[in-house]
């Protein structure tokens, strides 16, 4: 059995990786003042954060059509028994129901789906697991049981400067918004049940910022065989020291610096940064 591994432009994968594990991108969709622009096609981060900058609204995000994934899935079905196909948290979009209505449209293809319950490049943790499963020549079902496993490990948790992007987006409720525009918190927030919701509210970044390491650091303890990645919105360098940090005080870890794309970066903002982790 052959096995294509297909996810969705929110993995933030890199150039490299997308390359050389021979992962399937559909993309997600920035819309500005009624004009679409599709993540990591005709739209790079740079450009999206000086757009939300200039702009008086901010952009709104949709699911690829599902005639999208129609479309790649008779493609692949040409060379391939068998897909994985492994998207952002159905709790907050609709891509992932969209991939598996597509795959049952398909014949000749079994289309496995799987819901990361997450985002960001910790949704790649999964689509790099299954690559390189599948480049071993696993089978759906192998590779399914096998991110069923990580993602009993996984953890994630980010901070952002601003929460009227989620709040106006609908990710995150009114009141939760509201008492971190009054009280001038720096919230932590993570995945729970696939919704973003508050973990706890911290006077300061640096303080947030610290209280996240803090986490990492009691799986560390435990497991030091861990793979995690610090994730920025626009904010690089920031970025960049505190992983040069964290790589000092924990080296078993093995860290990569992603970032909040587009898509991901309408909802969070400017300024946000996160760290995600999982038990190798």
């Amino acid at each position: 059995m052959t096995t294509a591994i297909v996810t969705d432009s929110t993995a933030y994968l890199s150039e490299d990786e997308i390359k050389d594990l021979n992962i399937h991108v559909v993309p997600l969709s920035v819309i500005f003042e009624g004009e679409s622009y599709e993540e990591g096609v005709d739209l790079d981060v740079g450009t999206f954060y000086k757009k939300v900058r200039e702009e008086k609204e901010l952009p709104k995000t949709s699911q690829p059509p599902i005639g999208k994934f129609v479309s790649l899935f008779e493609k692949l079905a040409k060379d391939y028994d068998e897909v994985v196909t492994i998207h952002l948290s159905s709790g907050i979009s609709g891509t992932y129901q969209g991939a598996v209505q597509a795959g049952e449209m398909v014949k000749n293809l079994d289309v496995h789906g799987f819901d990361s319950e997450i985002a960001c490049y910790v949704q790649g943790f999964y689509v790099i697991e299954a690559g390189e499963m599948a480049k071993q020549g696993a089978s759906a079902k192998e590779i399914i049981a096998k991110l069923e496993e990580v993602k009993k490990t996984v953890r994630a948790y980010f901070m952002v400067d601003d929460l009227a992007h989620l709040q106006r987006g609908g990710r995150l409720s009114a009141a939760s918004a509201l008492i971190g525009g009054l009280l001038q918190v720096k919230p932590i927030l993570h995945f729970q049940d696939k919704v973003i919701v508050p973990f706890e509210k911290i006077r300061t970044r640096k303080k947030a910022l610290k209280r996240i390491e803090d986490l990492l650091c009691e799986d560390v303890s435990v497991h030091p065989n861990i793979k995690a990645s610090v994730i920025h919105g626009n904010c690089e360098e920031e970025g960049k020291e505190w992983m040069r940090i964290l790589q000092e005080k924990y080296p078993s870890v093995e860290f990569t610096l992603s970032y909040f794309g587009p898509v991901i970066g309408t909802h969070l903002g400017e300024g946000s940064l996160g760290l995600g982790w999982y038990r190798k």
